[in-house]
């Protein structure tokens, strides 16, 4: 019976082991350490949840090719990266989902908003599905096309074409004004 119980628990250590090597918990959901995205795999570079009015909305990653802590870099960059966006609570609606990004959009896009206006109106259509709490939305940057292709439970939905839409879409959470100190700071791994 001791080696029963010896070997039970060697197993299920070893399983906790494999499984704290690819992914982590955050607020309760499983974030994988990589992604592969449009035939490339990225690596976790940090992840946080986002709270309104003490409410859990989701769980969002940042992934890249490069690791960095260096916010600009990642706007400015031309290579792939991707934002994971797990769904936590049933109160995200398609239309408060896309009314945050317009209000991140405003502050990171600044004097090229309106030249991003029918683009920012694309990414909101592709967004426009009822969310249903654990749905996981994928925007993967590829510079091949310099395009953001929109995933949904891993179905591409579309894509919106521009170096600019990327970064100021990447600024939402990463530019000096972002929706989210903290989050931001947890999506770049401080």
């Amino acid at each position: 019976m001791k080696k029963i119980l010896l070997l039970l628990t060697l197993l299920l250590s070893i399983q906790f082991s494999l499984s704290a090597q690819t992914h982590i918990d955050v607020n309760g959901v499983t974030v994988p350490r990589k992604i592969e995205v449009l035939n490339k795999t990225l690596q976790l570079n940090g992840a946080g949840g986002r709270s309104k009015m003490w409410l859990e909305v989701y769980v969002q990653a940042l992934y890249l090719s490069q690791l960095t802590q260096d916010p600009q870099f990642i706007i400015d960059s031309d290579t792939e990266m991707a934002i994971r966006i797990e769904i936590t609570s049933s109160m995200v609606s398609a239309n408060k989902l896309t009314k945050a990004m317009n209000v991140g959009f405003e502050k990171s896009a600044g004097s090229n908003l309106e030249e991003l206006r029918p683009r920012i109106e694309q990414l909101k259509t592709l967004l426009s599905d009822k969310i249903t709490e654990k749905d996981v939305f994928i925007l993967a940057y590829n510079p091949i096309d310099q395009t953001i292709n929109v995933f949904k439970n891993e179905a591409l939905k579309g894509k919106i074409t521009g170096f600019d839409f990327k970064k100021a879409l990447f600024g939402i959470w990463l530019s000096d004004k972002p929706v989210d100190e903290t989050l931001k700071k947890n999506l770049l791994g401080q």
